[in-house]
């Protein structure tokens, strides 16, 4: 079967089923084009939220599944492939961090929404990379532990001095690969091009930017720029609705690293089996659950810089 009967197929079942299909910014570009709503992975947590559909496929990975079925646990949240991880996400556990709080007592747990359900759960608050510094300064504590990003934890740290920060040592395989001399030469082949840079790059990358931005951040900069060449620091699926919205404007990726393998897992094929069986579906024990809702609650109620 062609790209585009899958497709069909796929949003005739979804619109029988009554389905929400979600993705990413960074899945396949045919996976984008389906979707009812793309975007970064708690915005599309709370666009399942808000939906009337009970049925929502997230095309995305385990942790972003997680957080849609954390806000809405009466409804059934599909992730087309199971094996879909984030390996920064993995690099901490609950355990791992109950006993880095016992070594700093007394210091506030800011958890990046990149990270698993059991993770929340051991958290004061969570954030993103669009708000982790609203976040940070609104915690009252004077030192903040931030998991489970060192390098968005840096930049943290760098906009909030007058808190005591101490990041684990986690980090995106992906962003973490991107070297300064990468950058250094889209920046002389694109003389005129803006470097606009995800936080969960190293500092001396974010050191060269001039725009420091979640996903979603992105969007809106390239789009209310005047400037018509942009050098992306990013997982490369965003490219497809960056030129999408912005047809007459130059987006460069700088490097072949930036390109996330586990985004790229799921595929067409995937979404219409997942629908066709109504597996693998996503929940979250009741007693996480109630804990991981807390710190995101907490995070939703902080007013945005």
């Amino acid at each position: 079967m062609n790209q585009k009967k899958l497709q069909q197929q796929i949003k005739q079942l979804a619109a029988d089923k009554n389905a929400l299909l979600i993705a990413h910014n960074y899945e396949r570009d045919e996976i984008q084009e389906i979707a009812d709503i793309t975007g970064d992975s708690l915005a599309l947590s709370i666009e399942a939220q808000k939906t009337d559909k009970q049925l929502i496929v997230f095309c995305g990975v385990h942790f972003m599944a997680e957080s849609a079925a954390i806000l809405s646990p009466e409804k059934t949240v599909l992730l087309p492939r199971a094996d879909a991880g984030c390996p920064m996400a993995d690099m901490v556990t609950a355990e791992s961090l109950r006993d880095f709080k016992k070594q700093h007592p007394g210091a506030a747990v800011v958890t990046y929404v990149n990270s698993s359900a059991a993770v929340k759960a051991e958290s004061d608050i969570c954030c993103t990379s669009s708000n982790a510094v609203s976040v940070a300064r609104s915690v009252e504590a004077k030192k903040l532990l931030l998991i489970p990003d060192r390098n968005l934890g840096s930049y943290i740290a760098s906009q909030v001095p007058e808190k005591e920060c101490i990041c684990w040592d986690g980090y995106c395989p992906v962003h973490d690969q991107l070297k300064i001399e990468e950058v250094q030469q889209a920046k002389a082949d694109h003389p005129e091009a803006l470097f606009m840079v995800h936080p969960e790059c190293q500092p001396e990358i974010l050191a060269l930017a001039d725009h420091i931005c979640s996903t979603s951040g992105m969007y809106e900069f390239a789009a209310t720029s005047p400037a018509k060449e942009f050098i992306v620091g990013t997982e490369m699926g965003i490219l497809w609705r960056l030129r999408k919205e912005n047809p007459a404007k130059e987006f460069i990726v700088p490097s072949p690293v930036l390109i996330c393998p586990n985004m790229k897992l799921t595929g067409l094929k995937d979404v219409l089996r997942c629908l066709e069986t109504m597996e693998p579906r996503i929940t979250v024990a009741e007693d996480i659950r109630v804990k991981a809702k807390r710190a995101l609650d907490k995070m939703l109620a902080v007013p945005r810089d």
